[in-house]
């Protein structure tokens, strides 16, 4: 999508879904009631988007700015550990993990808080799934604000803007280490980085010697479409197993991960299957009437290969990167499974 639609539906996109149980459920997982602390005494730094993220003692207070970072640290056993949940409307936490967060003030509804909502349970970290959070000329607080007040930022990798357009499924990896040093709770990130490592070998193995689908990824807004192709999205793709349509060495995703294209060029391009991102039943239902009045002669519409995703899932950092490869691999290759 473009820069405008992205800013856009991240309130409306942002919004919707529950997905990480799904993953969760299939490896296995389990929520850490009480995590074994390893000793944090001494000051830990990470590096995270170009910047050194230095916390002296496991934070106290901490900020989940989405809530697939407030999963990500209840599953780490941090429940006693949050301030604030923020963007909590914008998707639900998955069962077993949401009666952690019932004591956990809630800042904002499905947009970042007001620079004012989240200073004022006085965080000593703020992980955040992309920059956005931070933009001041929105009225949240910046990363300076954030620091000059105690708090440490962290900035799920794929969110970063210099990663944006490589960002991996692999990056969540990195993220989850950095945090349990942080919060010195290694043994548990550990985990969770071994239950989604083994996820992707599962499918990486179903779709060894599939026939692989030529693949496109799509969002519709209106009678605007655009095409998808660098980035965490390009990456889900080539993990379930297909054969991307457009990648990052196509001159339209030089700058930026998606660009608006002409029904004529997806038509020629006759791809087998067509994946797209929506934020609500609604968008789901005017996203597959545009593509099948639209495209009624291609072997996506024809073969009934129309894949709906969550727009959440495709956030940086987060555990829907994990179960949206399988998910994907499912609906292209159903016998593989």
């Amino acid at each position: 999508m473009t820069r405008t639609s992205h800013a856009r539906t991240r309130s409306a996109g942002a919004a919707v879904l529950a997905a990480g149980a799904l993953l969760l459920a299939g490896c296995g997982s389990a929520v850490t009631q009480t995590p074994s602390r390893a000793d944090t005494d001494d000051a830990v730094t990470v590096e995270n988007c170009g910047r050194e993220v230095t916390v002296d003692d496991a934070p106290e207070a901490a900020v989940g700015m989405h809530p697939a970072q407030t999963e990500l640290l209840l599953r780490l056993g941090l429940a006693d550990r949050l301030a604030g949940q923020a963007q909590a409307t914008a998707q639900a936490l998955p069962d077993d993990v949401a009666p952690l967060a019932e004591d956990v003030p809630v800042l904002g509804d499905a947009m970042p808080p007001s620079r004012e909502d989240l200073l004022a349970v006085e965080p000593d970290f703020v992980y955040s799934p992309t920059t956005y959070e931070f933009t001041a000329e929105q009225g949240f607080a910046g990363i300076d604000q954030l620091e000059q007040a105690g708090a440490a930022v962290y900035v799920a990798t794929g969110g970063c803007a210099d990663r944006r357009m490589t960002g991996q499924v692999t990056d969540l990896f990195d993220d989850l280490e950095n945090v349990g040093e942080i919060f010195g709770v290694r043994e548990e990130a550990a985990g969770l980085v071994a239950d989604s490592e083994a996820a992707l070998d599962e499918v990486a193995t179903a779709v060894a010697d599939v026939e692989r689908l030529r693949v496109a990824q799509v969002y519709v807004e209106g009678t605007t479409l655009q095409a998808i192709g660098a980035g965490i999205e390009h990456d889900i793709l080539r993990l379930a197993g297909a054969d991307n349509v457009y990648g990052p060495d196509d001159p339209a995703f030089a700058e930026f991960f998606a660009a608006t294209i002409t029904p004529e060029s997806l038509a020629a391009e006759q791809p087998d299957a067509l994946v797209f991102s929506v934020y609500d039943e609604e968008h789901e239902a005017a996203t597959r009437e545009y593509l099948t009045t639209t495209f009624p002669d291609m072997p996506a519409v024809r073969e009934n290969r129309l894949i709906a995703v969550s727009s959440a899932d495709v956030f940086p950092g987060t555990l829907g990167n994990i179960s949206i490869v399988r998910e994907i691999a499912e609906r292209l290759y159903p016998d593989a499974f």
